[in-house]
């Protein structure tokens, strides 16, 4: 039988330490200083895997007028050679509308072959900024993933969850909103331990430019072992290409939490 304990508040001791600066020369430009571009109307923001030689990503980028010029430079983890990266384009006139980068302009870039990205995988494109002679790394930043085209049918229907920091393995069903296809709801997650789900489901919505998943914080059940209307919240990302949701959940009843736990949900 499973014992469940509420988390009780820790009190957390902040140690300040002082650290020592090195003069490193960082061939990527320099960090933490100049003009941060502004990334705007990302959409698509994925690659669709299936689609290699003709999908995209499309952005705007703004910069202030101390910039001259803006890299695109991709990063890619290669799994036959490591770590890629290189520049894949550039912008000198801004704002700069409807920047598009093909999957194929990243794959010859990074000189390997379009068959060898796999669902799932993921370029890192990053934006440096020419300001008078000196380059500058900025933390504007886009993870554009491979993926497969959405399908409702692909990520609905009869599931599995599993989590072992939860302790439960079993049946799942997801549905889709009728009027909206983003946005699904998960039944049977109190079942799984023992509980009567008479309340619920667990509504979660998809977000469609890169297929992040939030679950909005849902009672499933009233009576929870020896605590009141147990709710399940969190995030997750869903692989379109398989239908698996990869979640993370803050599981809360009235009394307290008992914290976060990840959970991986199967099609079957």
């Amino acid at each position: 039988m499973k014992t469940y304990k509420i988390l009780a508040l820790m009190v957390a001791m902040v140690l300040t330490f002082t650290a020592c600066e090195t003069d490193v020369v960082d061939p990527a430009g320099l960090r933490g200083e100049g003009v941060v571009p502004a990334i705007t109307n990302l959409k698509p923001a994925v690659f669709d895997v299936n689609d290699p030689e003709n999908t995209f990503i499309k952005f705007d980028v703004d910069v202030t007028p101390a910039v001259s010029e803006v890299k695109f430079v991709v990063s890619y983890n290669y799994e036959k050679e490591g770590l890629l990266r290189v520049p894949v384009k550039n912008a000198t006139i801004f704002p700069a509308k409807d920047v598009i980068i093909y999957m194929h302009e990243v794959a010859a870039a990074l000189s390997i072959p379009l068959d060898d990205v796999e669902p799932g995988d993921v370029f890192t494109i990053e934006l440096l900024t020419i300001q008078g002679v000196k380059t500058y790394r900025s933390s504007a930043v886009i993870n554009a993933a491979a993926v497969c085209a959405y399908d409702p049918e692909m990520v609905s229907g009869a599931y599995k969850a599993v989590s072992s920091d939860w302790g439960v393995d079993g049946p799942i069903t997801i549905t889709i909103d009728p009027e909206d296809e983003y946005i699904v709801y998960v039944a049977g997650l109190a079942e799984l331990d023992g509980l009567t789900e008479d309340q619920g489901p667990l509504k979660m919505i998809v977000n469609p430019l890169n297929f992040e998943v939030k679950a909005e914080k849902t009672v499933l059940a009233s009576i929870a072992f020896d605590y009141t209307n147990i709710a399940y919240e969190g995030f997750g990302i869903l692989n379109t290409c398989d239908g698996t949701y990869q979640m993370n959940f803050t599981i809360t009843v009235d009394q307290g939490s008992f914290g976060q736990s990840a959970f991986t949900l199967i099609k079957q």
